[in-house]
């Protein structure tokens, strides 16, 4: 009673439309989880994603659990992740695409999940890291383990949003590290970030990824934006 009071004064809203959400739903009501634009590049070889890095870095698969259009449902569920601290939508997307890459072959290898980083200052100031609670919801559904502390942020670089294709690498390269290599020797890791769009942050992450002995590299995102 209390619950049905409350929503009356404060109704929930699904994050995408904006209509009211029933009981039994979260972040977004039934409708938008089914229609919502997704990629289904997981089940895809050569999709998109994994084009992007051709030539650049030995990717295993890589895919994008939405695709991302501005003015979009995805573009409202991005942006209240990254700017009002919805956390719990992250690590829930992470979830829902988690189980779907449990079930691709391409994806259930992998044993263990890295975020890309955010800068000491950077998390400090947003109080979370997106990608973070993102790869946390991928790892608990596929059953396997999150590293947030291997790969680290070395430079505090401003946003990539309205960056062009060489910005966007000029703003990433030599930022990143990999802390002890060798606990990551012989893993599969799933690489993931909130938004993938040129690859820049990704390449960059993976080029320390590889110094890790018989490493083997997958990537998974949120959304995948056309550049």
């Amino acid at each position: 009673m209390i619950h049905d009071f409350i929503s009356l004064i404060y109704p929930r809203q699904c994050l995408a439309c904006g209509n009211s959400l029933y009981k039994h739903e979260n972040h977004i009501c039934h409708y938008c989880y089914v229609n919502l634009p997704k990629s289904n590049y997981h089940v895809s070889p050569g999709n998109p994603v994994e084009k992007l890095f051709y030539g650049r870095i030995p990717v295993i698969s890589a895919a994008g659990y939405y695709l991302f259009h501005k003015h979009s449902g995805i573009q409202k569920m991005l942006h209240d992740i990254k700017y009002k601290a919805n956390t719990g939508l992250a690590f829930s997307i992470g979830e829902w695409y988690g189980r779907e890459l449990a079930h691709s072959e391409r994806f259930s290898h992998v044993s263990c999940v890295v975020p890309v980083p955010l800068h000491p200052e950077k998390l400090k100031q947003r109080g979370y890291n997106q990608s973070a609670l993102f790869g946390s919801g991928l790892a608990k559904a596929m059953g396997v383990s999150l590293d947030t502390v291997s790969l680290v942020r070395k430079t505090y670089t401003s946003t990539q949003t309205k960056k062009g294709k060489f910005e966007r690498w000029s703003n990433v390269e030599d930022k990143f590290e990999l802390q002890n290599p060798e606990s990551l020797d012989g893993q599969h890791v799933l690489l993931v970030d909130d938004v993938i769009t040129t690859g820049a942050t990704v390449e960059a992450c993976c080029a320390e990824l590889l110094k890790a002995e018989g490493v083997q590299i997958s990537v998974a995102s949120m959304a995948f934006a056309m550049a």
